[in-house]
């Protein structure tokens, strides 16, 4: 019956926790999706014997709503956290040489919890360290969702307090980069005062990092397959939407090129422009907003090694082009031996077009003067990935143009990494989005559903 039948449209994680949400809830749900797979802009796919992540993603202890959507296709055992946080940063642009630096935590309650790596790390002056704690001091006063402060930008307000562009380089971008996609100067005030406090100043673990010791296919794809199957959702890939519109009984037509459904509920898990193109008249007062929404390139560098030359999982570079390094190689199934390294580059305006040729001779000799072991090791394999589109642009003002899951139509939602979630362009963001919109469209319909992450939505 039309009465009981969501359509979710996408199946980045957003559309996949929508659709689980509303059929763990009773309704019969339609997942539709463009692409040949599900996770959206967290896939894998296969380069011969590797299984290639499109690009490095992790997520923090903090990010409740993330953890939850393992938890429910049963992939926590395969993402874990670290024990704790332990962050390796080498500056190769010190003057006496490389020089290796660690944000650690401590088991002592927050802030004092990162008061002796901060004490002792290496890339700043002392002066600078005492800098950074009146920073974090005045940091936690702030609402993140205060609206006054989405106006404003970070690197202002870092200035405001002291912090020189070495500490913004060395400690503050450091973060924000890999955190918003954008450095201090070009984040909303209101956002990174939301990663910093949530992350670092909340709790003592809340900056814990975890990431997939397997293919991000296996989770947000295979996994998420499963556990929709398992909930009695019907899953159509390489199915566009092609029109919504209203039907005369006062539901929803949802047309795809080959057939058309009828739905008490449609929730739209597309990108913003996307969504911009599927919305009917009405839905939005002002649906131009979501055009206003900029977005982020993300360029992934992947170097495969004939040896090994990196000992750590990852680690962060200053002083140099490349920002995160992470060992891939046992999770992409690496037959023999080598060593397979993923270059995380953030905010990748200047290279994200680039030649391959190109992007080779800027980043390889850079991998030989971070890592010695390279210098005499052969490169078997080198390419890229580029997701140009990669997050939504978290530039001051960005706030008032992000819409909450709700539209101006009843029974039409909204989720998205991009929408009202008050967090960054994240995976947390996807998956707290598509509780939103699902306990939305829960209460429109009368039902009431208890979820451990009900503050989420």
């Amino acid at each position: 019956m039309t009465a009981h039948h969501a359509v979710v449209v996408g199946g980045g994680l957003a559309g996949v926790t929508t659709a689980l949400e509303l059929a763990d809830a009773g309704l019969r749900v339609t997942l539709l999706e463009g692409r040949p797979r599900l996770g959206g802009l967290a896939f894998s796919f296969k380069r011969g014997d590797l299984t290639v992540d499109n690009g490095q993603h992790v997520y923090l202890r903090c990010c409740t709503a993330y953890r939850w959507f393992l938890d429910r296709i049963d992939g926590t055992d395969l993402a874990p956290l670290q024990d704790r946080l332990d962050v390796p940063v080498l500056d190769v642009a010190h003057p006496g040489g490389p020089r290796l630096g660690r944000l650690r935590r401590s088991a002592l309650p927050v802030p004092l919890h990162l008061a002796w790596s901060l004490a002792r790390y290496p890339h700043l002056s002392l002066a600078e360290r005492a800098s950074v704690g009146r920073a974090a001091l005045a940091l936690r006063r702030l609402d993140p969702a205060d609206p006054a402060l989405d106006g404003l930008d970070f690197a202002t307000w870092l200035g405001r307090y002291g912090q020189s562009p070495r500490t913004i380089e060395a400690l503050w971008d450091l973060v924000g980069i890999a955190t918003l996609n954008a450095t201090a100067e070009q984040s909303s005030l209101g956002l990174a005062a939301m990663v910093f406090k949530t992350g670092l100043l909340s709790e003592n673990g809340a900056a814990d990092i975890g990431w997939a010791r397997v293919p991000l296919g296996d989770l947000h794809d295979t996994l998420a397959r499963k556990a929709l199957d398992a909930a009695g959702v019907r899953t159509e890939l390489r199915t566009r939407v092609t029109d919504i519109s209203r039907t005369a009984e006062g539901g929803w037509r949802v047309t795809t090129e080959g057939e058309s459904l009828d739905a008490a509920v449609v929730v739209l898990a597309v990108p913003q422009r996307e969504a911009h193109g599927l919305l009917p008249p009405g839905a939005l007062a002002d649906p131009d907003k979501l055009l206003d929404i900029g977005t982020a390139p993300i360029l992934n560098v992947h170097v495969v090694y004939d040896r090994k030359v990196l000992k750590q999982p990852f680690f962060a570079a200053l002083g140099s082009p490349v920002q995160w390094v992470f060992d891939r190689t046992d999770s992409s199934g690496l037959p023999d031996g080598g060593q397979y390294l993923a270059l995380s580059q953030s905010v990748a305006h200047e290279d994200i077009d680039e030649p391959v040729s190109v992007l080779r001779s800027k980043y390889l000799p850079e991998l030989e003067r971070l890592l010695p072991a390279a210098r005499g090791a052969k490169v078997r394999d080198f390419f890229v990935t580029r997701e140009r589109t990669a997050t939504f642009a978290p530039t001051p003002g960005v706030g008032r143009l992000r819409p909450g899951a709700r539209t101006d139509t009843p029974g039409l939602y909204l989720a998205g990494a991009w929408t009202a979630t008050g967090w960054p362009a994240t995976m947390e963001s996807a998956v707290r989005s598509g509780l939103s919109a699902a306990h939305a469209a829960l209460a429109m319909l009368g039902r009431h559903r208890e979820h451990p992450l009900q503050e989420a939505a």
